[in-house]
């Protein structure tokens, strides 16, 4: 299993769609996070449906998210800064929250995932 970031999803359906074998969407995961930031860059409500129902028919990690997850997001940001790292966005912590406690790894392309994984448990595999 994979959870794949928004990054990625943006990166698949702008720009070369055919990087990405059926084989590895059935190991793709997704979150409430990135269903947020996918789908509310969807202009055409058309699209935006058939997105949607396509994205839920992923399994979900993450979901309901606990208070919990957003303390320990906020600790890995806090943490990020004192090692001298500037995480960018407040949801690429959540969502790296959301990998780490379910022991998967996150397929980004965005710099905030690098620099987590090098102070957390974070795993990555970049574009």
């Amino acid at each position: 299993m994979i959870l794949i970031d928004t990054s990625i999803w943006i990166h698949l359906l702008k720009k070369n769609k055919d990087r990405v074998t059926f084989e590895q969407l059935l190991s793709a995961v997704i979150c409430p996070p990135v269903l947020q930031e996918v789908l509310q860059g969807i202009r055409e409500d058309i699209v935006h449906y058939k997105m949607k129902e396509s994205l839920l028919a992923l399994t979900r990690v993450g979901d309901p998210l606990l208070t919990e997850d957003y303390f320990q997001a906020s600790e890995i940001y806090r943490m990020g800064k004192r090692k001298g790292f500037t995480i960018r966005s407040s949801t690429d912590c959540l969502i790296a929250t959301i990998a780490i406690k379910n022991k998967i790894p996150i397929w980004h392309n965005d710099r905030d995932f690098d620099a987590i994984s090098k102070f957390t448990d974070l795993r990555i595999r970049s574009l």
